[in-house]
């Protein structure tokens, strides 16, 4: 697939704690459904998974769908000052999705 940024470039991190198959499998659905969004990058981690994803407003509805989707479940939200446009002067910023499973 061809994309206009860059191989590494990603605007939201998605953390599943932890990553289950049902899970990811709903996750590789909705990405199939939006061929303009792409992950750059996979860390697998000792209680789940990390996915940095190009879009903020994706990463973001996604994580309210998994909570609609998975019951019993945990959804924060947090962001962190990136950069500004250089054009506009608007701050740019980073999102952090994490989705945990309570026990």
């Amino acid at each position: 697939m061809n994309h206009p940024k860059h191989a590494g470039y990603y605007e939201a991190i998605l953390q599943l704690r932890p990553a289950t198959a049902p899970i990811l499998t709903f996750i590789s659905e909705e990405l199939h459904k939006r061929p303009d969004v792409f992950i750059s990058k996979e860390v697998e981690h000792k209680y789940g998974m990390d996915f940095y994803i190009s879009s903020n407003e994706f990463t973001k509805s996604l994580g309210q769908k998994l909570k609609r989707k998975f019951k019993n479940n945990e959804l924060i939200l947090s962001r962190a000052l990136y950069s500004k446009n250089k054009m506009t002067s608007k701050l740019l910023y980073r999102v952090t999705v994490l989705f945990r499973l309570k026990e």
